[in-house]
């Protein structure tokens, strides 16, 4: 079976292409057709996961590119509704190096005991789900003024931060235990598996 063939794959491709028509919808004000664009690239990513399970089309394609689109996306919005100061400088900063210290330690692992895997964490998901309804709450609130948003834009992005430095030092102590395993039990690199 083709990886890019599958349905699942498919919607996650999907997702990336909308990317970029949702970052110029919110570069050029049009806030209600990027609310829009960002329900539909959460349906797709709500729904290819649903799809790999039911049609049982998992590939490892799909288990790479699927958390790609969504931190591609995620990252993306945060820079563009930080430049249109939507999302104060702060967040946006954090939610970065919380990404980027991810990313190094991901590579030491691998470099250090040829460890590939990296799995999401609790801490994790919930990290990614706060920044989805912040970033859609941020884009809500664009559309209307109501005192209900305007509070709940507040709680998200305050969530975003307190998650992104949580699950940020979660992983740091994930990947100091499993550094310490692998040095404390004499495998070399082959023979971390």
């Amino acid at each position: 079976m083709n990886p890019f063939r599958t349905a699942p794959n498919l919607l996650t491709l999907l997702r990336i292409c909308l990317a970029p028509f949702l970052v110029a919808a919110i570069l050029e004000s049009h806030y209600p057709l990027g609310f829009v664009l960002f329900v539909a690239a959460g349906l797709t990513d709500a729904l290819d996961g649903a799809l790999a399970r039911l049609l049982k089309q998992r590939t490892k394609l799909g288990e790479y590119l699927d958390p790609v689109a969504d931190k591609l996306l995620l990252s993306t919005l945060f820079i563009v509704l930080t430049h249109m100061g939507l999302i104060p400088a702060r967040v946006t900063v954090l939610v970065f190096g919380r990404d980027v210290g991810i990313l190094a330690v991901a590579a030491l692992l691998y470099a250090a005991a040829g460890r590939r895997e990296f799995i999401p964490s609790l801490l994790g998901k919930a990290n990614t789900a706060v920044q989805v309804g912040a970033v859609a709450v941020v884009l809500l609130h664009q559309l209307s003024a109501a005192s209900w948003i305007t509070d709940l834009r507040t709680i998200m992005l305050d969530a975003t931060m307190v998650l992104t430095v949580a699950s940020g030092f979660h992983y740091a102590w994930i990947a100091a235990r499993r550094a310490g395993t692998h040095s404390g039990n004499g495998h070399g690199p082959a023979d971390a598996a």
